[in-house]
């Protein structure tokens, strides 16, 4: 079923009729990703609903470009970027921080360069929008991919809280 390398990736955006699909890519996501973190036991299916009603908001907003690339049936592969406008700093001039989420490849499609294509269009539209970083959380798998295409260990430790 995959593609060979060589092959031209078509990648287009994300439509309404691509929803229910964009919700499988990314629950195949957080199950390879694993741990109770990113796919707790005691979870409910209730947020497969929330984040079918949150993209179809973010289809059409202009801060967000979801980025998909077409399989023999549903979607081979999927990949989010944001842009969120935070305080300009000294190493953020305009304080424009795009975030990339989600780059998912449904196992048949892997090792068929639909990641790398996603993400070069992601690149693009933040380039066009006078991004100054571009964030993004790597798997294991996905981390040489994502140093190929120029990105680094980021400087600043992170930490989170969960209410």
């Amino acid at each position: 079923m995959g593609h060979d390398a060589g092959h031209h990736t078509d990648v287009r955006q994300a439509a309404e009729h691509d929803i229910a699909e964009l919700v499988r890519l990314r629950q195949l996501l957080f199950e390879d990703l694993g741990g109770d973190f990113f796919n707790p036991s005691s979870g409910d299916d209730d947020w497969r609903d929330a984040l079918a009603e949150a993209l179809k908001e973010q289809l059409t907003a202009d801060a967000v470009r979801i980025l998909v690339v077409d399989g023999d049936q549903g979607l081979a592969a999927c990949g989010i970027g944001t842009i969120e406008q935070r305080l300009p700093s000294p190493r953020l001039r305009n304080g424009r921080i795009g975030q990339v989420i989600g780059v998912v490849t449904d196992p048949a499609y892997r090792r068929s360069g639909h990641s790398r294509a996603i993400m070069r269009g992601l690149l693009d539209w933040f380039r066009e929008r006078g991004v100054a970083r571009v964030d993004l959380r790597a798997s294991a798998e996905g981390e040489p991919l994502y140093r190929e295409l120029g990105f680094v260990k980021h400087p600043a430790p992170t930490l989170y809280w969960h209410p």
